[in-house]
């Protein structure tokens, strides 16, 4: 029954464009959590002081709050513990939260 409460914990947050519309659906316990996920999702750069920031706004599915965050991922050596599928170069990401907006309708 532990097993079931935790994956009930899951809440899930839509990535919304400048146009408000919605391309992509994270899950996670957090919003910080949905937004990593996210942000995994963009052009790596070479190293974390190279990355250039990027506005990301997650919608919580079933409210009218918008998670604004910034997002930047970059490249880094797989640690050398990693297991055999896991490639030797690997995406790295870090957030930092800006606010919350509240939409007027969805």
């Amino acid at each position: 029954m532990e097993a079931r409460q935790m994956a009930d914990d899951k809440r899930n947050f839509a990535l919304r464009d400048g146009s408000g519309d919605e391309s992509s659906v994270f899950s996670g316990r957090t919003p910080r959590q949905a937004a990593l996920k996210a942000a995994r999702r963009l052009e790596p750069a070479g190293s974390e002081d190279a990355a250039d920031k990027t506005e990301l706004r997650l919608r919580e599915k079933g409210t009218k709050k918008v998670h604004i965050y910034d997002g930047w991922a970059w490249e880094e050596e797989a640690p050398d513990d990693k297991p055999d599928w896991m490639p030797g170069e690997i995406t790295e990401a870090n957030v930092s939260k800006k606010g919350i907006e509240h939409l007027e309708e969805i």
